[in-house]
């Protein structure tokens, strides 16, 4: 398999679709899935009847029927849930072992991996973040079954996923570390064996590539120093890019706009990653043409490219939020915001400006404060023994009952629950309470110009990769 020029960067909770991948994927070049919280869009769209059947018909090609008639009778909804139902929760992450959360994981990434690779055969990748780890086992495995060819990962330090591919891919039990705060040196893990989950034994499985997401040639070079550690390729990402970015290196520093403030220490030395060996491609700020020319021209296999896509029709966005972006985003009026407090995680998020979402002061204040997603909790040891789970986003008495100052609460918004509103499937109920929606974006909009007004992922390849020869 040839190297693709062009990486569609892995978007959100369900931004990057398997439509979106699978548009991509057509064209030749990378097409990613997120793999962020598959199990609880899964499960949202089978209680929404699953328009169109394509869910149906890709846990109909799950490996084991059993597995997938049980994740079906627990969510499935025909005709999908009443207006004010609240959807059905799924199983929280936890380090405590649970096979319904398991079957859940690895059946959604499956079909989410599946159907992006229907009709072509371009490659497809999934994205993963570090930071949730304790989904990273049945997530990827799920992705393996489907015949994934890439795996990215970001958000994190992925030392650990190099050997986690290698047994997966053999149907062999893997496991990663799980960071527990004051938990000392004791040893926290979570695995999956996947002869157990599925009950019987399978032939291997191809080991897809592994594409590490920093933003420092010093982590390329520590991740790049052993055969344990090594992924097969980078994505050097620049603060610019969407979504999280990495704090700037020494003491945070803010502008006059209350935005992080990055220097020299920054820039990745692309000449240092070179030298590594390992193809890389760049990202943040590189969606328009002459932007795969400049990568090309500092040793780079090519580019990652989102925000652009973030905008196409084929994009996972809602259509009303997604219009709207781009309507403010051509008459100059988008601002986004790189804000050093709203995720929870303690990396910067950009935050796209637009009223009636979590960008908006009285819609903050008005939200109540609540945790009840939990991707991005915290595990920590309790004072009285045993492990609980914190996060800066839920009400601020019970994160300071969980050992942790308010100020760290400040500002922060509950990303899991507004990334899945973004994508039209924000938890209702029957009071009226619709779970508002936060939009993140690129920095630089400048993608735009030259594309048609309500543009395919297609027109987006073809526009950044005008001037390249391929």
């Amino acid at each position: 398999m040839s190297e693709p020029i062009l990486i569609q960067g892995g978007m959100g909770v369900g931004v990057s679709g398997w439509r979106l991948a699978r548009a991509v994927a057509r064209t030749g070049q990378l097409g990613v899935v997120s793999g962020t919280a598959l199990d609880v869009t899964l499960a949202r769209r089978l209680q929404e009847g699953d328009p169109g059947g394509h869910l149906r018909q890709a846990l109909a090609r799950f490996p084991v029927a059993a597995i997938a008639d049980r994740v079906l009778g627990r969510y499935f909804i025909p005709g999908g849930v009443e207006p004010g139902t609240p959807y059905r929760p799924v199983p929280r992450l936890g380090l405590r072992p649970s096979r319904a959360r398991d079957e859940l994981t690895v059946v959604a990434n499956f079909a989410e991996v599946f159907l992006a690779k229907q009709g072509h055969d371009g490659p497809v990748g999934v994205n993963y973040l570090e930071k949730i780890q304790m989904a990273t086992p049945a997530a990827v495995y799920g992705a393996l079954l489907a015949g994934v060819d890439y795996v990215l990962m970001g958000a994190g330090i992925p030392a650990e996923i190099p050997h986690l591919l290698d047994e997966l891919a053999a149907h062999r039990p893997g496991q990663v570390t799980i960071a527990v705060a004051g938990a000392g040196d004791a040893v926290h893990t979570v695995g999956l064996d996947p002869r157990a989950l599925l009950g019987r034994s399978m032939p291997p499985l191809a080991r897809p590539r592994l594409l590490a997401i920093v933003s420092s040639h010093v982590l390329a070079a520590y991740l790049a120093r052993s055969a344990n550690t090594r992924p097969d390729g980078f994505v050097l990402e620049g603060p610019i890019a969407g979504g999280h970015s990495a704090p700037p290196r020494g003491r945070m520093r803010l502008d006059p706009d209350g935005e992080p403030v990055y220097g020299p220490r920054d820039e990745v030395d692309t000449g240092k990653v070179a030298a590594l060996e390992l193809p890389f491609w760049l990202a943040g700020g590189y969606g328009a043409p002459g932007g795969p020319a400049r990568a090309l021209a500092a040793g780079a296999n090519g580019v990652q490219v989102g925000s652009a896509f973030a905008l196409c029709r084929e994009s996972g966005l809602d259509g009303e939020l997604r219009q709207r972006l781009l309507r403010r985003a051509a008459d100059g009026t988008l601002e986004v915001r790189n804000d050093p407090l709203a995720s929870p995680t303690g990396f910067p998020f950009k935050v796209a400006g637009l009223p009636g979402t979590l960008s908006d002061t009285l819609v903050y204040d008005e939200r109540p404060r609540l945790c009840d997603l939990g991707y991005l909790r915290t595990p920590y040891i309790k004072q009285e023994g045993g492990v609980g789970y914190r996060c800066p986003a839920e009400p601020v008495d019970i994160y300071v009952r969980k050992g942790r100052p308010a100020e760290e609460a400040d500002g922060r918004r509950c990303l899991c629950n507004a990334l899945v509103a973004a994508i039209g499937l924000g938890q209702h109920r029957a009071d009226g309470y619709h779970e508002p929606a936060l939009l993140t974006l690129g920095q630089d909009t400048g993608f735009l110009a030259g594309l048609p007004a309500d543009h395919s992922a297609a027109d987006v390849v073809r526009h950044i990769l005008k001037d390249v020869a391929r």
